[in-house]
């Protein structure tokens, strides 16, 4: 027989079948260097030195912008402010602002996870389809930049009355989602909802914004070709290269750090070089300056001196707009969204948990969570956001990369969010954007969304003719239906015009189509729960990995409310109060645990680079 070598240099026979012993001792070394591939720098209610605190929370910042300054950017255009640049930077400090707020709720009285709070597509499709029907279409004159005067008081009239509608709307729809999370009706809702009402529903978000993006980009294919090709460049071929930056420190003096910076800020990056080099060419005159011109809409001074004109501080406050109104119309299109928010976010619960070092959130955790996630969305249409708040993937999958995921992080972020939402200049430096590099940001941003609706496929067998069908009829009318809708807006006559707004906006919603056909079709046709993909999607929702912590340290609520709580024994049965006793681990669980924990602890500058 032939002799080999393994992996530790010992000989050993080539042909020999593997005993017992054998399988355990490898076992053993595999689960060993798991362990200490995914153990955690800090845990979720660790606390990290101030420095890191800051470095890692502007790192969260980072990652949350692309998709905080989109959604004011795209709305600008149904709100007839495309051409008003001041009034987009006032959105934007707005938008930053309610964030880093929402942000703070979550984290200390909400589901206490590490999990940033932003903007939504999910409520972004059904405002831009009630800003599309005929009561709220733009008027022809502010689509030409010559004929709009920003400060006239029928042009702030136009787009204030339409924000108005859009923050009452906002406002009532977000009640729903406080009623379902501080009543604890979530758990009853995700019994009905599964893989295949959740894909359509979320890949027709990124789907019917090809208009937008197409628009956008096709102001200067060049540049916004370029911005696609760099994000892509960074964000995929690129993002496992490091870059060596100088540091000090006592020990090593000065001495070169490699950081992972394509894969921590693609987007930022992807679109900071279009834009550097769309400003030289502006100042060099290589862009046409009429505006009828192709690629006029590249140059950086498109909206004047806005940077010039925007306050160093600006303090948004709620109704900042005037009265907020109420659509009928407007509410059930937002209600639409906001399921599919609240689904969306219990699954990022569930991840950040595992990513961060936590037990599985218990259900008064994610009761408020959701609530805590509505009252965001209240707060937001009364500041004026024009949008709602939800939980950001993105920020959840950065504490995998950083392996940190203390909450004193988040918290710092969001401190952050608030500052840059206080200083104007900051966000009037956004609106200078060309339209083209916000387009080649789309065309990634979008697909994105797209397949990541399609992900959930993951779990459904789609081998069952039964699963092909329902997923390929919902999305196929969930395209086609509001198409039609778009064409012939005056379709739907019922004699009743309230209930002709409503049915033109969910019908021109196509997240909605898609998802109320994939919901009633999934829950009517006959099919078993392993064929629908709800065991495989529970379980990827239930497992955990590595816990390090008892349920109550990091979920209970902070300054003592809970022990006070617990006083009042009818307090248990509130679905959003934690029980009074605490589940804990035994005695060899925990001292594990513990033993894990310690283990995962690091040097504050091996965290710095493990932010790559």
């Amino acid at each position: 027989m032939t002799l080999g070598r393994d992996s530790n240099g010992r000989d050993v026979d080539a042909f020999a079948l593997e005993g017992p012993d054998t399988k355990r001792e490898e076992e053993t070394d595999t689960s060993t260097e798991g362990e200490e591939r995914n153990k955690l720098a800090y845990c979720v209610t660790d606390v990290p030195p101030w420095y890191l605190c800051i470095i890692l929370g502007i790192q969260h910042c980072l990652t949350a912008f692309g998709g905080i300054i989109a959604i004011p950017l795209i709305l600008s255009g149904g709100l007839c402010l495309q051409y008003d640049g001041l009034t987009q930077s006032h959105l934007i400090s707005t938008i930053f602002f309610v964030s880093g707020i929402c942000t703070l709720l979550q984290v200390t009285f909400g589901v206490r996870l590490p999990i940033l709070q932003g903007g939504t597509f999910t409520l972004l499709v059904p405002s831009l389809a009630m800003l599309s029907t005929p009561e709220w279409t733009c008027p022809a004159w502010t689509q030409n930049a010559s004929l709009v005067n920003t400060s006239s008081p029928e042009f702030i009239e136009v787009w204030q009355s339409r924000m108005r509608a859009l923050q009452g709307s906002i406002m009532v729809g977000s009640l729903f989602q406080v009623f379902v999370g501080f009543s604890g009706l979530i758990g009853f809702f995700m019994r009905f909802i599964g893989p295949l009402t959740i894909a359509p529903t979320i890949s027709l978000i990124g789907l019917s914004l090809f208009d937008s993006a197409g628009t956008k980009a096709g102001h200067q294919w060049g540049i916004s070709g370029m911005t696609t090709v760099l994000i892509i460049l960074f964000s995929q071929y690129l993002r496992h290269i490091p870059v060596p930056f100088p540091t000090f420190s006592k020990e090593k003096r000065l001495h070169t750090t490699r950081v992972y910076i394509f894969q921590i800020l693609p987007v930022l990056l992807g679109i900071t070089l279009p834009w550097l080099i769309c400003y030289i060419l502006t100042i060099c005159d290589v862009f046409p300056t009429e505006p009828n011109q192709y690629g006029h809409l590249a140059r950086t001074d498109v909206k004047g001196d806005v940077v010039s004109r925007a306050p160093w501080i600006t303090f948004p406050y709620p109704g900042q707009w005037g009265l907020p109104t109420v659509s009928l119309a407007g509410v059930v299109g937002i209600l639409a969204g906001v399921i599919s928010s609240m689904i969306e976010s219990v699954g990022d619960y569930h991840a950040c948990a595992r990513l961060s070092g936590a037990p599985p959130p218990p259900k008064h955790a994610i009761n408020r969570g959701i609530g805590i996630e509505g009252l965001g969305c209240l707060l937001a249409g009364a500041w004026g956001t024009g949008n709602g708040t939800t939980s950001y993937s993105e920020n959840v999958g950065a504490l995998g990369i950083t392996k940190v995921g203390s909450r004193m992080v988040i918290i710092a972020g969001a401190v952050l969010l608030v500052a840059i939402g206080v200083f104007g200049k900051v966000a009037a430096i956004f609106t200078t954007i060309p339209s083209p590099v916000i387009g080649g940001m789309f065309l990634v941003m979008f697909g994105v969304i797209a397949a990541a609706g399609v992900s959930n496929l993951q779990y459904v067998d789609m081998n069952s003719s039964r699963n092909i069908f329902i997923f390929g009829f919902s999305m196929f009318c969930g395209l086609v239906i509001p198409n039609w809708m778009f064409k012939n807006t005056t379709a739907i006559a019922t004699g009743v015009i309230a209930l002709d707004q409503v049915l033109t906006v969910l019908l021109t919603t196509s997240m909605f189509v898609g998802g109320f056909l994939g919901f009633i079709l999934d829950n009517t046709i006959p099919g078993s729960k392993l064929e629908r993909g709800i065991v495989a999607w529970n379980k990827a929702h239930k497992e955990d990995s590595s816990n390090t912590l008892e349920s109550g340290d990091v979920y209970d609520l902070p300054f003592g409310i809970t022990s006070y709580l617990s006083s009042s024994s009818w307090l248990r049965y509130v679905p959003f109060c934690p029980p009074g006793e605490p589940d804990s681990l035994d005695g060899a669980d925990t001292d594990a645990l513990e033993s894990k924990q310690r283990r995962g602890h690091q040097r504050p500058s091996q965290v710095l680079v493990a932010v790559a």
